[in-house]
């Protein structure tokens, strides 16, 4: 199973890590950190519609969160799910 992450764990950033699922599974989020309490909602409305817009199915997000705005989270979001899809596990 291939897995991958983007971000820092530097204040007003977070950590993305994008794995992929068995077929058919969906996509499965989980969120922790600072932000976790208060804009969890919030937080999972974003990451699914940025997985909405990239087409991506059957993946798990998982996101340490250390206060990152919705920009930088989603922008987070796409760069993991596209290192994923390009096969850079870096």
């Amino acid at each position: 199973m291939k897995t991958t992450y983007a971000g820092t764990l530097e204040s007003m950033d977070c950590i993305v890590t994008a794995a992929e699922r068995p077929q058919s599974s969906g996509n499965s989020v989980s969120i922790t950190g600072s932000g976790a309490v208060r804009f969890k909602s919030a937080m999972e409305r974003k990451i699914c519609s940025v997985l909405a817009e990239l087409g991506a199915a059957d993946l798990d997000i998982n996101v340490q969160d250390n206060g990152a705005i919705d920009i930088v989270l989603a922008a987070r979001v796409e760069a993991a799910v596209k290192k994923l899809w390009a096969g850079d596990m870096r």
